[in-house]
């Protein structure tokens, strides 16, 4: 796979990364749109959410969209290294395999995560999001998921 164009990735983040609560929510509204499925297998203190409103406004799911947006950040700060991510990639995977979430859902190309985040960054940058930027995120999306498919290997 070919190596994601740096500079793009780094200055496409830097708009989202001012207001990652809101542009991440922006990500999961349209991951639970996509894939309404996914929303019962979010569930705290064994409480499950009777709408995706209700999981996106919980304080704890917002802890959660915070997680993943630092996730995004920490693949764009190695960007050039991403083999130093691996392990924790892995961890990653065999964290959503535990929950049951099913690799599909990252499959590049059609899974819906991918496409949610592709959405998110197109929602935030308007037309600055060039189709060169979304083939950029495209090639550093597909490279994290490599990473972390490892973690539903079992390896």
């Amino acid at each position: 796979m070919e190596r994601p164009e740096p500079e793009l990735i780094r200055q496409s983040w830097r708009a989202v990364s001012r207001s990652p609560l809101e542009h991440g929510t922006v990500l999961f509204a349209r991951l639970f749109a996509l894939e309404p499925e996914l929303l019962p297998l979010f569930q705290y203190n064994g409480l499950q959410f009777s709408s995706p409103e209700d999981c996106l406004s919980s304080p704890e799911f917002l802890d959660h969209i915070r997680k993943v947006m630092f996730v995004i950040d920490t693949a764009v700060t190695n960007v050039e290294d991403l083999s130093s991510l691996e392990d924790y990639l892995a961890g990653l995977g065999r964290k959503h395999r535990a929950v049951g979430v099913k690799l599909s859902s990252f499959s590049v190309g059609k899974g819906t995560v991918g496409e949610s985040l592709l959405y998110m960054l197109e929602k935030c940058l308007g037309p600055a999001f060039t189709p060169a930027m979304r083939a950029a995120w495209s090639q550093l999306y597909g490279l994290v998921v490599a990473a972390m498919s490892r973690g539903w290997d079992g390896e």
